[in-house]
């Protein structure tokens, strides 16, 4: 379902949008442009090691931030992730990028977002 959302959500946003030059490119629209649209706030960190792999770290993330209150959520937490991954994944799609993402939450609202391109 969140596939099919994020490549409706990019599909939107990008229609006034030059086209990108690069990769990098791509995921820094993702983290402000996308993030901020859909989350009200842009990823907090981007981190990269330029062969294919991204990390997304939202430091508070708004989907997490109601249940950081007690620890016993923590192991149910990546459920809550997977309708994002597919956002991210169905928006990347739509660019042109496939990928496989996938989140890790270590202590909430906290969570990194690893998107692993898949080339062609």
């Amino acid at each position: 379902m969140g596939f099919r959302v994020g490549q409706g959500l990019i599909e939107r946003f990008t229609k006034d949008t030059a086209r990108f030059k690069d990769e990098l490119d791509i995921m820094k629209f993702i983290c402000k442009d996308f993030w901020t649209t859909v989350f009200k706030k842009q990823i907090d960190n981007l981190r990269t090691n330029h062969q294919g792999i991204y990390v997304l770290q939202d430091n508070k993330f708004r989907l997490l931030t109601q249940m950081s209150a007690g620890k016993q959520y923590l192991e149910h937490a990546s459920k809550y992730l997977a309708f994002t991954c597919g956002l991210i994944r169905g928006g990347l799609s739509n660019l042109g990028i496939k990928s496989i993402v996938t989140a890790e939450v270590s202590s909430m609202p906290a969570c990194k977002f690893q998107v692993m391109i898949q080339k062609l």
